[in-house]
């Protein structure tokens, strides 16, 4: 159903607060469009908001719609929200964020970024090249570039290059001009219950890439494999360090600073070509293939080999991305959003490349009961090559279910099956003690999870 907006309507974004909610909030307003929003408390996204006088309300509550006559809700919005509640008995529209999004950008040429794991670094990556290329596109990601210092930007052009959320299902709505297909996992399994569903909803994606369009998925993953085998129709390249990628990786060289590696192009009925030496300012075989991603992008739309260079040694980088907090008696303390096993495993295989005489120190704040439940023998594995885990309490996101087993029991797990030292820390005050007794001699810091374990990290400067 296409959505009708005149821009005298008022649009209430209930949980504008999230990155993805704060990001098209963003944009619309930037599109000339009324927006107002609520959520339950304040945050970088919301200050971001108000600094672009979007006016928002902390608290959710009736009253906050009273000049409404649309709401977008997050996927984080429960049915009993009484602003949802009210609308529902005014009949109000409601509409989903993936439902929004897709009106929204209906009439751009869209470079849709799906995936598992590395779609923010992905996306970024090719808003990059295009910006570079003067394209001045619309740009709609799952995290704050440090080049615009924010998550989204409204762009002159018809080209918009988005990350897409596949938490819910509605990243099938969005219409893509070209998509991305970086990897697909066991994740949200609260909204898919298997992976039947899951790997069709991804199917259907790629599927609706145009004619005129391309989709680019990674042949490095195992049920990327397996999906390719059903697509009917072969309007797709390849891309990754398997041999029979279209866009291989070959070469890799990695260093603390940066990776340098080469790809070889090889596309049908066109002539082979290489580009030599890319550099990107980011570490692990994972950021490698996101890399590969957005030159396949940019070669294939036409932009010239010299700017995807340039464009990919001048990366600024995403927050949240294996970004430095600070040093302390010489060692280095960063900040990561890895919060799925997989993620977690590719972080520090790239980190434990480079920083070879350092041993890894983990701090790890699981984020949703639901997802350590579903993946955690697969948790208890992915610190191999760490030396310690510093288990923090779990972000629970809202979630009131049970865990159903001992969360000591689980730090026993992690030892067991990962074969490193696990220590368990209450709070940041606790965490900050265990530093300040502990850490100390040739290591390396690395905070991960998606909850509040970043603003922790942060914190650990002062407590210290």
């Amino acid at each position: 159903m296409k959505i009708e907006l005149a821009k005298n309507e008022n649009i209430h974004f209930v949980g504008i607060g999230g990155i993805g909610m704060s990001g098209l909030a963003l944009i619309m307003k930037g599109m000339g469009f009324k927006i107002q929003g609520s959520d339950i408390s304040t945050n970088k996204n919301i200050e971001r908001l108000k600094k672009n006088k979007i006016k928002i309300s902390i608290g959710h509550g009736r009253k906050n719609i009273d000049k409404a006559t649309i709401l977008v809700i997050s996927s984080a919005i429960k049915k009993n929200n009484p602003e949802v509640q009210r609308a529902k008995i005014e009949n109000l529209p409601i509409y989903k964020r993936g439902d929004m999004l897709a009106h929204i950008v209906s009439l751009t040429q869209n470079i849709v970024v799906a995936g598992s794991h590395g779609k923010t670094t992905t996306t970024s990556l090719i808003s990059g090249i295009f910006a570079r290329a003067k394209l001045d596109p619309t740009i709609i990601n799952g995290g704050v570039l440090n080049s615009l210092q924010n998550s989204a930007k409204l762009g002159k052009s018809k080209w918009c290059v988005l990350e897409s959320d596949e938490s819910d299902g509605s990243f099938i709505k969005v219409p893509p001009t070209y998509s991305v297909v970086t990897n697909i996992d066991r994740e949200h399994m609260d909204y898919y219950k298997s992976m039947d569903k899951l790997e069709s909803h991804f199917l259907q994606f790629i599927n609706k890439v145009p004619s005129f369009g391309k989709s680019f998925i990674c042949l490095d993953d195992k049920i990327n494999n397996k999906i390719i085998r059903k697509i009917k129709t072969k309007n797709f390249y390849t891309y990754g360090v398997n041999k029979n990628s279209n866009f291989r990786v070959k070469n890799v060289r990695q260093y603390k600073e940066l990776s340098i590696f080469d790809i070889d192009v090889s596309l049908p009925a066109k002539k082979k070509t290489i580009l030599k030496d890319i550099r990107i300012p980011l570490l692990g075989l994972h950021n490698i293939r996101n890399a590969s991603a957005a030159v396949a992008v940019g070669l294939t739309i036409g932009i010239s080999k010299k700017i995807i260079k340039k464009s990919l040694s001048n990366f600024e980088g995403v927050q949240r991305r294996f970004n430095k907090i600070f040093s302390y008696r010489g060692i280095n303390f960063f900040d990561d959003y890895a919060h799925h096993p997989t993620e977690i495993k590719e972080l520090i295989k790239g980190v434990s490349k480079v920083y070879k005489k350092e041993k890894i120190f983990c701090v790890f704040q699981p984020h949703r009961i639901s997802r350590l439940k579903d993946l955690r023998e697969e948790f208890a594995l992915c610190f191999e090559k760490a030396e310690a885990v510093i288990l923090c309490p779990i972000y629970k996101a809202g979630e009131k279910i049970k865990l159903g087993f001992s969360y000591l029991n689980f730090a026993k797990e992690i030892a067991k099956k990962s074969k490193v030292k696990v220590y368990m820390v209450k709070n940041q005050y606790q965490l900050s003690k265990f530093v300040k007794q502990c850490i100390y001699g040739n290591k390396v810091v690395i905070g991960m999870g998606a909850g509040s374990i970043s603003s922790w990290m942060k914190d650990l400067a002062k407590l210290i």
